[in-house]
């Protein structure tokens, strides 16, 4: 039902008229010295896929490159982080393969299951559409500048538990609410995913940056360029189709610095019709504390193009 096509977030195979498997795979290399955390986070980003499919993640398979001098409790610490984030999700860990490898790397591979009417994919989105955002952005910028001591563990730590929190909430969701296309914002940053999800639904969208939620510092870090170096290849592809209009340069810039910063284990980015933007709030809340950030709308035109509402 769903391969390569339109950069969904997972592949989609029906099995019968009421059932369709979701299967995806991702892995990396640290992002947090803490290997059980770095083992969550991992599995936490892995899992987004399947929930941003409005699927239920069931069986998933450990990814783990590791040097064997590291010896077996950091490997036990961080499939046990990975374990745990499954275990929550509602999965379990069947098994798996390692191998031995200079440099870490670990995530897993995930089976999931969704009745194919239900089916949220990245090209639904309508004009007139609300966007929301799940998470707060900047994941990449922090923990870049926890390498290099501009942040301390503690200023990291919000970015860090959210990280390793899941998105099944916010799955549910939108799926009470009917959503008309979702992505989960990962290493293409926002630009890129939200891209992504325009040019396949062939509209464009309107952001408001001051609506956008971020970590704490992330804005400062921004402006000071402590981003990671993926984030100007990114930046470099999305000027295409992110429209500069009135801003000047510099304050471009560092916008393009945050929306272009690539995600570890993001937040759902949800396109509700205005209708449905209630129900996804209330429900939003009430499964998870949190209220989601409206950070714009979606537009007709222009596929693919990204406007800030005040440019």
């Amino acid at each position: 039902m769903l391969g390569f096509e339109t950069s969904d977030d997972a592949a989609v195979w029906q099995l019968s008229d009421e059932l369709a498997a979701v299967l995806t795979a991702d892995f990396f290399t640290p992002v947090v010295d803490d290997p059980y955390e770095f083992g969550r986070i991992a599995a936490a980003n892995a899992l987004s896929d399947v929930f941003a499919m409005g699927a239920t993640p069931l069986v998933a398979l450990n990814l783990l490159a590791l040097d064997s001098s590291l010896g077996s409790s950091v490997a036990a610490d961080i499939l046990r982080g990975g374990a745990d984030a499954a275990a929550e999700a509602g999965a379990i860990v069947a098994g798996g393969h390692t191998i031995d490898d200079d440099e870490p790397k670990y995530g897993l591979s995930v089976f999931g299951t969704v009745n194919p009417q239900r089916i949220v994919r990245n090209d639904g989105a309508q004009a007139g559409d609300v966007l929301y955002l799940t998470k707060p952005l900047g994941t990449g910028i922090i923990t870049a500048a926890l390498k290099i001591g501009s942040v301390t563990e503690t200023q990291a730590r919000p970015a860090i538990e959210s990280m390793m929190q899941l998105n099944k909430e916010a799955s549910q969701a939108m799926l009470a609410a009917n959503a008309h296309a979702c992505t989960d914002v990962t290493g293409f940053g926002l630009a890129g995913h939200l891209h992504e999800m325009l040019a396949a639904s062939g509209v464009s969208a309107v952001i408001d940056f001051h609506a956008l939620p971020l970590f704490e510092g992330v804005w400062d870090l921004s402006c000071a360029y402590c981003r990671p170096n993926r984030a100007f290849s990114i930046m470099d592809a999305a000027e295409a189709y992110v429209e500069q209009g009135t801003l000047d340069d510099d304050e471009y810039d560092n916008r393009m610095g945050v929306i272009c910063d690539p995600q570890t284990s993001g937040g759902l980015l949800v396109a509700v019709s205005s209708d449905g933007a209630d129900i996804f709030e209330r429900e939003f809340e009430e499964l998870t504390g949190r209220i989601p950030a409206k950070i714009g709308q979606i537009a007709d035109g222009d596929a693919g193009v990204i406007r800030f509402v005040d440019a």
